[in-house]
């Protein structure tokens, strides 16, 4: 049996759980695109399992929000990206923001890498980087916190954070 699928502005928010659950057995996923004033409500209510909204705006067909699951689901599953273990360190997979990403060089127009970064300190550069994610999320996304089930080295991170920043969320 598929489970039936349509995209919607009035379905559930889309998120890195949905995707996971969509990548668990993607052969019995089909997803329905609506254009113009949507799919008839009698099609919904007998024959879709679940309605699905990839954002709070209005576009002019489903295509898009469909090739968003599409493509957050498959990379999900085995052998599509080419470095399985990158699933593992990137947004979302911990529940919050990705910490900075940087490259070389070192220096690019005055404006340095993080030091720890370039140390081989790898403790250094693993707290650098929690920190810096939970940095980014508490400046952009303090709603993920919540969600987040974050254990005791990270809530003393973001006590930190707020000191540094003089936040008092």
């Amino acid at each position: 049996m598929l489970d039936h699928s349509l995209v919607t502005p009035q379905g559930k928010p889309f998120d890195q759980p949905m995707a996971e659950e969509f990548a668990a057995d993607p052969r019995r996923l089909l997803i329905l695109c609506g254009r113009y004033e949507g799919v008839d409500e009698r099609v919904v209510e007998h024959c879709i399992d679940e309605e699905v909204s990839v954002g709070d705006y209005v576009l002019t067909g489903g295509e898009l929000p469909a090739l968003v699951i599409i493509d957050a689901s498959v990379r999900l599953l085995p052998g599509v990206l080419g470095d399985e273990d990158s699933l593992k360190d990137e947004s979302f997979s911990w529940g919050i923001l990705d910490y900075p990403q940087y490259t070389r060089p070192p220096v690019w127009e005055g404006h340095k890498v993080p030091e720890v970064l370039l140390s081989g300190n790898h403790a250094g550069i693993v707290r650098y980087r929690r920190k810096e994610a939970l940095r980014r999320t508490l400046a952009r996304r303090p709603d993920l916190l919540e969600k987040a089930g974050l254990d005791s080295n990270d809530k003393i991170l973001v006590e930190e954070i707020k000191e540094e920043e003089g936040w008092t969320l």
